[in-house]
């Protein structure tokens, strides 16, 4: 386990990498293995949601296929619940990729805006290029390992992205919203949803995204507005899932107090 203290009493960060931004000053307030690969399970879905709010009309309706349902359950991974047959907004099934983490969603939204998984995700590819996002390859939609392994970013990547992603008003609603509910209707069953982010409800907190897979162990984005600033964090590979909502949420305040510090640890 790799963990760092750097001066000025910035809190310990267990984990393999971690990354503290002040979007405010562009100012890089931790860098702890940021620029190293690793593979970062469901934060992978601040991409996929980032590309389908490029992509999509909320109001779209996407219906939900034995495929979508079928891959989420065949690898085993987190899901929204979602029935075959249902109609959902593909606001909705944002809300289903980004609070319970839903691999039906992200499959839905990937085969439907691609069109087809693999153009789905040959464009958060190329929108990670266009991000300067160098060191970063998605293989899925999802943050699962596939054929040929999970696909790979970095701490640093991955605050980039989500400065961008929560200048989104709709991204940042939807991240910032601990729990969703949809009412039924003639083409959809009744959904409620809540959000994996146990950092909501911290003075401040707008998100980001939780994930956990073996190979990548915990992982979190997180944002935090303090006044005028907006603070985005990265921890990778944590061993506790826990321990990243408490180290988040310290180095939120911890940056909140002390404005004006460089603090670097490499």
């Amino acid at each position: 386990m790799a963990y760092v203290r750097p001066v000025h009493d910035v809190p310990v960060v267990n984990g393999r990498a971690a990354y503290l931004l002040d979007t405010s000053t562009d100012e890089v307030r931790l860098s702890h293995r940021a620029q190293e690969r690793m593979p970062i399970a469901s934060l992978v879905k601040v991409m996929t949601a980032y590309v389908v709010l490029n992509e999509a009309n909320l109001d779209d309706r996407v219906e939900i296929l034995a495929s979508d349902v079928g891959y989420a359950n065949a690898g085993g991974a987190a899901t929204a619940g979602l029935r075959v047959g249902d109609s959902l907004t593909v606001k909705d099934l944002l809300y289903a990729t980004l609070l319970p983490s839903g691999a039906d969603a992200t499959q839905a939204l990937a085969r439907t805006y691609g069109p087809g998984v693999d153009e789905f995700v040959a464009k958060m590819n190329e929108t990670a290029r266009d991000l300067g996002l160098d060191n970063t390859l998605y293989v899925n939609a999802d943050g699962l390992s596939g054929p040929s392994g999970p696909g790979y970013s970095t701490a640093e990547d991955q605050a980039r992205l989500a400065q961008v992603a929560v200048e989104d008003p709709v991204f940042k609603a939807i991240t910032s919203t601990i729990g969703h509910t949809v009412p039924t209707t003639a083409e959809n069953r009744y959904y409620a949803w809540r959000n994996t982010n146990r950092l909501l409800g911290a003075p401040g907190a707008v998100g980001v995204k939780t994930g956990y897979t073996r190979a990548a162990g915990y992982t979190l984005t997180f944002a935090a507005e303090r006044g005028d600033r907006l603070l985005v964090g990265v921890i990778l590979g944590e061993s506790l899932s826990s321990r990243r909502f408490q180290t988040a949420g310290s180095l939120i305040d911890w940056a909140a107090a002390h404005p004006a510090v460089d603090a670097r640890a490499r």
